[in-house]
């Protein structure tokens, strides 16, 4: 007599598999994603309102606190892409913590005494690294489908017109990146409100 024997399950291939990886359609993904989605919109209010009262305590913090939005941002957005393109993902995160060094570091020395212009140049600075790490942010959410095409798509031209407006900018003197900034900021408020309703999810 022959004992019965047992089969072993097989566990079915994951390529996807990955210790820092969000979970695709929830988890980490999902979550992280809203909290993604919220600080984007966030940082709005903080840095808009937090400039326009730079020489008050309370707009001094309100700018503390959106670089350390953005640098959240950095962060939440190089663990999404780690797995996939660590490269892309350690230029974004570099890209937002130069963002948040600089806008913040305007805002502090143009409320010194001297009174320069330093917060607009921090400012514009900020967004020319914005907008070059942003760029290739979007093309690698849009080729891993962790964003809808159309919506990838919108990001690279906005933040590659934001970019651009900041440069022209800061070389001709001429305040033309509000209009650059135009789609971008659109852009924005389009991902964040997606964001915080879907988290990141694979399309």
């Amino acid at each position: 007599m022959t004992s019965p024997q047992t089969t072993k399950p097989e566990l079915s291939p994951n390529p996807s598999a990955h210790p820092l990886a969000p979970a695709a359609g929830g988890g980490a993904a999902g979550w992280e994603g809203r909290l993604f989605g919220a600080l984007v919109l966030s940082a709005f209010v903080l840095y808009g309102v937090g400039s326009a009262f730079a020489d008050q305590a309370v707009g001094l913090t309100l700018v503390m606190l959106n670089s350390v939005a953005v640098t959240v941002l950095g962060l939440v957005g190089f663990r999404l892409l780690r797995p996939e393109n660590t490269r892309i993902g350690l230029g974004y995160l570099a890209a937002r913590i130069a963002e948040a060094i600089l806008l913040a570091g305007g805002v502090v020395v143009a409320s010194g005494p001297t009174g320069s212009e330093a917060d607009t140049t921090g400012y514009l600075l900020g967004m020319v690294a914005l907008g070059l790490g942003s760029v290739p942010f979007c093309l690698a959410l849009g080729s891993a489908r962790w964003l809808p095409s159309f919506m990838a798509r919108w990001g690279v031209l906005g933040y590659t017109l934001l970019a651009i407006g900041a440069l022209t900018e800061l070389a001709t003197g001429r305040a033309v990146t509000v209009l650059f900034a135009i789609p971008g900021g659109l852009f924005e408020v389009a991902l964040g409100c997606h964001l915080v309703w879907r988290g990141f999810r694979r399309h």
